[in-house]
């Protein structure tokens, strides 16, 4: 190999070094941001109307901002229950929706009205599962996450008219209100006895859960 290929490929890793060094700079500098952000609204993250799955009292909780539509809000689904199996009386979950993707809020709709017939985990998880045929992000057809609780023995009736309650669009509202102030830009977006995760992952999500479950057993 001449000397001129040489330089070029010394050159090229040099690049390559900085540009991770940037990224992990720039994901520092955005956690920290959101990290202040989160410290100032603090009580934004809960709030009593909020889904909670879990022991009210459970000394660690999980704040999940949640899109129905997203993919991966749907592949983070099956490690949240592992996680909360794992310490079922020391963790919590609160669901605070981000519907981000188009029909997303008639979705969010349907899982508020289905609280009120007490089948909210059941539609949910077929909402989730029938989420590759309803959520087209190009042409979403949000009608057919309804036809999916349906087979979940939701009352299609009662539920579309409780969606279109007053403290239904309020739960909207207010969830809206606080993603942005908490400079919450994606999905899914998790907070840990209020801290967000270092860097995004499973295993992150895992080890801050585990830290925070340590902490209050001592």
């Amino acid at each position: 190999m001449n000397a001129k290929k040489i330089s070029v490929l010394v050159l090229l890793a040099v690049v390559a070094v900085f540009f991770v060094l940037g990224m992990s700079a720039y994901q520092k500098r955005v956690q920290a941001s959101q990290d202040e952000q989160v410290r100032a609204e603090s009580t934004r993250l809960v709030r009593m109307h909020a889904p909670v799955i879990g022991p009210q009292q459970a000394p660690v909780t999980i704040v999940e901002f949640f899109d129905p539509a997203c993919e991966t809000c749907r592949a983070f689904y099956p490690i949240v229950k592992d996680i909360m199996a794992q310490y079922p009386n020391q963790v919590k979950l609160v669901i605070r929706y981000a519907p981000f993707h188009q029909g997303s809020d008639q979705v969010v709709k349907l899982l508020e009205a289905s609280r009120r017939q007490g089948k909210y985990m059941e539609v949910i998880e077929a909402v989730l599962k029938a989420q590759p045929i309803w959520a087209d992000h190009g042409q979403p057809r949000p009608e057919l996450a309804w036809s999916a609780a349906v087979e979940v023995g939701l009352d299609l009736a009662q539920a579309r008219s409780d969606a279109q309650r007053p403290e239904v669009d309020a739960v909207l509202k207010q969830d809206i209100e606080d993603l942005t102030a908490l400079q919450v830009t994606k999905t899914p977006t998790f907070f840990v006895n209020g801290r967000s995760l270092p860097s995004f992952g499973p295993d992150q999500l895992a080890a801050l859960v585990a830290e925070e479950v340590g902490k209050a057993k001592q």
